[in-house]
C-alpha cells in the first residue's frame, strides 16, 4: 500500500473478535490506527502494551483495530488467538486474517506492522518491526493535530 492510497474494505475476516467494525464507520470522524500482530510473533507481544496504552489514552480520537496474520499453520488456531488476545489485553476489534485477504488488500508483509490512516481514510503511515513506537506516535500525533485543526 502507498501512501494517500484509500483504506481498503475490512471484508473477508475468519472471524472477528470484540466486536466488528466496518470502513465506513472508521472514517468521517477520526483517525485509524491498523496494527497487524501474530501470536507467534515475539515482537508484536512486546510491542503490545504500549499499542494498548496508545489506544487508552486517544480512545475519544483515535480509531484502533488489530488484525491477526498467521505465519505459520499454528497460528491458525482460534482458542490460541482469542488467548493470546485476553493475556495482552488487546480489547480492541480483531480481524482474523486466517485466509490473508486484509493481508493481500494492504500487500503487507510484516509483522507487526502499523498504518496510520486519517480521518478521510487515507493512508499517511506505514512502519513495521517492533521498535519506533515514539516515531509512530508522532505520526499519529501529526494527524490527529490536522484532524483537530480542520474542526476548529
Amino acid at each position: 500500500m502507498k501512501l494517500r492510497e484509500p483504506m481498503p474494505e475490512l471484508t473477508g475476516a475468519t472471524e472477528w473478535l470484540n466486536s466488528e467494525v466496518t470502513r465506513d464507520e472508521l472514517i468521517g470522524k477520526k483517525p485509524t490506527l491498523l496494527h497487524f500482530w501474530s501470536i507467534s510473533c515475539h515482537l508484536c507481544k512486546e510491542a503490545m502494551p504500549q499499542v494498548n496504552e496508545f489506544r487508552d489514552q486517544y480512545k475519544d480520537k483515535l480509531n484502533v483495530v488489530a488484525v491477526h496474520m498467521p505465519r505459520s499453520e499454528d497460528d491458525l488456531n482460534m482458542d490460541e488467538i482469542k488467548k493470546v488476545a485476553a493475556e495482552h489485553g488487546i480489547t480492541q476489534p480483531i480481524y482474523v486474517d486466517s485466509e490473508h485477504k486484509l493481508t493481500e488488500k494492504f500487500e503487507n508483509q510484516y509483522v507487526p506492522a502499523y498504518y496510520v490512516f486519517d480521518k478521510d481514510g487515507n493512508l499517511r503511515h506505514f512502519q513495521a518491526g517492533g521498535s519506533g513506537m515514539k516515531m509512530l506516535e508522532k505520526r499519529v500525533n501529526r494527524v490527529l493535530n490536522e484532524t483537530e485543526a480542520a474542526q476548529s
